[in-house]
């Protein structure tokens, strides 16, 4: 059985700030770095103790700060990976959401949504971060280990998806898979059938604070 553990990074500058995330390098707010001790311990309960563990993350600092709390839980190095970045908002990184939100041209109902152009200097396309992501996952995927976390982005994290489940990128043109900040996708191989699930999709049950008693 193999499972990976997909994280999107918890509350960034950029999210406070209302600035365009994307590869704008911003960090983790003070709530950030406390739902990221929670991410980090929601793992550790759900990992035996002992099991082989291999932990990926995005270069960028909120992912790798996300990643280096769960690094000191499993005494585990995170590897940095830049094709788990982010979708690129070229120009638009790091400026007021609303600047981008005046020129941004969404992808048409119907016809070219992949290479789709969103009138921004630099973007990339859907397929760009397709085509990087599902590099990344191809190398992750043949590692033979059987608990994986990989620390990723909102809007990376359908790319991780799809990727796992196969999905040709020339299909992904309509998928979405939308999750919170500091969530945790849970997918899972089984030994026999080799069929791939999507076990939980943006769990954030450990963000919850505990109940009063």
């Amino acid at each position: 059985m193999r499972t990976i553990y997909a994280v999107t990074h918890p509350e960034a500058t950029h999210h406070v700030e209302r600035v365009v995330g994307g590869w704008h390098d911003s960090r983790l707010t003070p709530a950030g770095l406390s739902a990221a001790v929670s991410i980090a311990r929601a793992l550790r309960a759900r990992i035996p103790v002992g099991a082989d563990v291999e932990l990926f993350s995005s270069d960028l600092q909120r992912t790798r700060q996300t990643a280096e709390k769960v690094a000191e839980l499993f005494g585990v190095k995170p590897v940095l990976d830049r094709r788990l970045r982010e979708k690129s908002y070229g120009e638009a990184g790091g400026r007021p959401q609303e600047w981008l939100d005046r020129r941004f041209i969404p992808p048409p109902a119907v016809g070219e949504r992949l290479e789709h152009d969103e009138g921004v200097a630099g973007a990339e396309t859907k397929a760009a971060l397709a085509r990087r992501v599902y590099a990344a996952m191809g190398e992750i995927l043949q590692r033979p280990c059987e608990h994986q976390i990989i620390v990723t982005h909102g809007g990376s994290l359908t790319c991780v998806v799809t990727s796992w489940i196969k999905m040709p990128i020339n299909a992904i043109g309509y998928a979405s898979f939308r999750v919170p900040p500091g969530s945790i996708t849970t997918l899972r191989e089984d030994d026999y059938f080799h069929n791939r699930t999507v076990a939980s999709l943006g769990d954030t049950r450990h963000l919850d604070p505990p109940a009063a008693h």
